[in-house]
C-alpha cells in the first residue's frame, strides 16, 4: 500500500499523524507542501479524493485569505484551487492519501478509516 502525507513539519497535528503512520510500521511519501505545493490538477484530484469543494479545504484564517481576496463568495472553483496553489499556506492539513482515497488528519485518528 502506498501511502502519501502532504505535511508541514512546523504544525502539531501533522507531526501527530505522520507518527501514527510511522507507529503502524507505515512509511509515508512525505510531501512538504509549503515547499512543493501540489499542482491544481493534483488539488483538484485531492479534492476529489476528499469529497470537498475547494473552500473546504482553505484555512481562511490565514492573512492570505483576505489579501488575494478569496473569501469573495463569487469566485468559481478553478480560482480558489489556483489561489491554494499559488498560497500553499492556505491548504488545510495534514492530509493523507491512502488506497485511492484521503482524509484530513485532524485529529490524526482520522487517517486509520483509510488504511
Amino acid at each position: 500500500m502506498t501511502v502519501k502525507i502532504y505535511h508541514n513539519p512546523r504544525c502539531t497535528k501533522s507531526r501527530q499523524t505522520l507518527q501514527l503512520l510511522k507507529d503502524k510500521g507505515i512509511e509515508p511519501d512525505i510531501i512538504e507542501y509549503l515547499k512543493t505545493p501540489p499542482s491544481a490538477e493534483e488539488l483538484a484530484d485531492i479534492l476529489q479524493k476528499l469529497g470537498m469543494e475547494p473552500r473546504d479545504l482553505m484555512r481562511k484564517s490565514e492573512g492570505e485569505y483576505k489579501a488575494n481576496n478569496l473569501d469573495n463568495p463569487t469566485l468559481d472553483r478553478l480560482v480558489l484551487i489556483n489561489g491554494m496553489v499559488a498560497n500553499p499556506i492556505l491548504i488545510e492539513r495534514p492530509i493523507v492519501i491512502a488506497n485511492s482515497k484521503a482524509v484530513i488528519g485532524r485529529p490524526p485518528e482520522n487517517v486509520l478509516s483509510i488504511l
